[in-house]
């Protein structure tokens, strides 16, 4: 069965955020690796216009439940203010869906409730708010806690797409994929005990 990956898709998302994880997934399955990513809108299919202006169509309503690792990318305000998608992050992580925040999309995650007493990261500019909100900022790259998977930085959804694989497949699979796309990994990965 293959790994399957939701990508959050809205206005105001910054691009390299949300691109960055679909291209190490899409290198995977050209690799071989069975890796299913699905870009998804809160509400219903449609176009969303990212943070520098561009255009994606995405083909997919959210459905919370239906994944095995959800990725909340980081840009605009919107999903911080939005009680439903609050709501929806809840009940997916309750059932067992692996919540990954990337960059700013962290706040999103803490204004939902889930980083709160829990270890991990955001952007450097956010991390005194998300400290502020109760999250255990750790000073890491990528902050695994086991459901909870956190990426500080616009280019760490990268790192945080190869670590994902490394969870999931096995070092291998993701050191196949960084000789693909000529990148090594930055940072360190900071795992819960």
């Amino acid at each position: 069965m293959p790994l399957r990956v939701q990508i959050l898709m809205y206005d105001g998302v910054e691009e390299q955020d949300a691109i960055g994880p679909r291209d190490v997934l899409g290198h995977a399955v050209q690799a071989g690796v069975q890796v299913e990513t699905t870009l998804v809108r809160p509400s219903a299919p449609g176009e969303v216009t990212c943070f520098f202006g561009t255009k994606v169509t995405v083909p997919t309503a959210w459905d919370p439940t239906d994944t095995d690792v959800l990725i909340v990318p980081g840009g605009g305000d919107q999903l911080i203010h939005d009680p439903d998608v609050h709501r929806n992050l809840v009940r997916a992580q309750e059932a067992g869906v692996v919540i990954a925040g990337v960059c700013t999309g962290v706040m999103v995650l803490s204004a939902a409730g889930l980083t709160k007493g829990r270890p991990c990261t955001t952007h450097h500019l956010a991390k005194p708010e998300l400290a502020s909100q109760g999250g255990k900022v750790i000073d890491a790259r990528v902050v695994d806690d086991g459901n909870l998977v956190t990426a500080g930085g616009v280019t760490s959804g990268i790192d945080l797409a190869l670590w994902l694989l490394t969870r999931a497949c096995g070092a291998s699979v993701a050191l196949g994929v960084e000789s693909i796309m000529e990148y090594e990994q930055r940072g360190v990965v900071w795992r819960s005990s």
